[in-house]
């Protein structure tokens, strides 16, 4: 082989090295129920470890919560009792990339013939939505009601200053900003977020954070530092669902 051949063969030999060496996301499992049966049986077990990522509120392994003393909440009471799987970084946040979610699709038609979209329908037909709603690494046990107040509000660092458009939760210091739409998480999960939010934009090409969130989840990474904990969950998702987060392969070098 001459000196030119070896120049193109290597040239074209890139994209492939580029491709192979990319971090990926889920690519094994397709099913949210069954994500939540997974966290249920195969991540949350240590009693420790078996905490909500918000209120630090405690579960059993039947996902019922003992609630934090001086925990409080106007809405969605119904839903305090056991945790709900929050998607960190929301689903309808991601998921409104797909054409499916935005203007729905040929398969998506109701028993009634009735067309739909939104969340419903990128589920049902596409793949790649539903590999991304099932993501073990962005899904955590929330307080139901919690997860539900939050909706898909962006996280951010909200004024000191009390507002009557704010929403508390008593002694969890989840605070949601009604008017405005905005989440302010407690600084026991503000670690975590960051690094899922800086996860989930490293192995999929189609979700991108905007400019104001990387370098809010840019100063969260650095100010609250993974934990043992959050390292050893990444282990148990990594030989559950297949792929390596890069973010945490990179942060739990040092951690022992």
């Amino acid at each position: 082989m001459n000196k030119t051949n070896i120049i193109l063969f290597s040239v074209a030999l890139l994209p492939t090295l580029a491709f192979a060496q990319s971090p990926q996301g889920n690519t094994t499992n397709q099913s949210f129920s069954k994500a939540k049966k997974i966290m249920q049986k195969q991540i949350y077990t240590n009693p420790v470890d078996m905490k909500t990522i918000y209120c630090g509120a405690n579960f059993n392994n039947k996902k019922y919560v003992t609630l934090p003393s001086g925990f409080t909440t106007d809405v969605y009471k119904k839903r305090i009792k056991r945790w709900e799987a929050e998607h960190v970084v929301p689903a309808e946040n991601f998921g409104r990339s797909f054409s499916e979610w935005r203007d729905g699709a040929k398969v998506c038609v109701d028993s009634k013939g009735k067309s739909f979209k939104g969340r419903k329908c990128a589920e049902k037909a596409n793949a790649e939505y539903r590999l991304m709603q099932s993501d073990l690494y962005n899904l955590y046990p929330a307080v139901g009601a919690v997860n539900a107040a939050r909706q898909n509000y962006n996280y951010v660092m909200l004024p000191k200053t009390a507002s009557k458009d704010y929403r508390s939760f008593g002694s969890c210091d989840m605070i949601i900003d009604k008017k405005d739409h905005d989440a302010q998480p407690p600084k026991r999960a503000r670690g975590v977020i960051a690094r899922t939010y800086m996860y989930f934009e490293a192995v999929y090409p189609s979700y991108k954070m905007s400019r104001q969130q990387r370098q809010l989840m840019t100063a969260w990474d650095k100010q609250y530092p993974v934990s043992k904990w959050e390292c050893e969950r990444a282990a148990k998702i990594q030989k559950i669902q297949g792929n390596v987060d890069p973010i945490l392969a990179s942060r739990c070098k040092n951690i022992g």
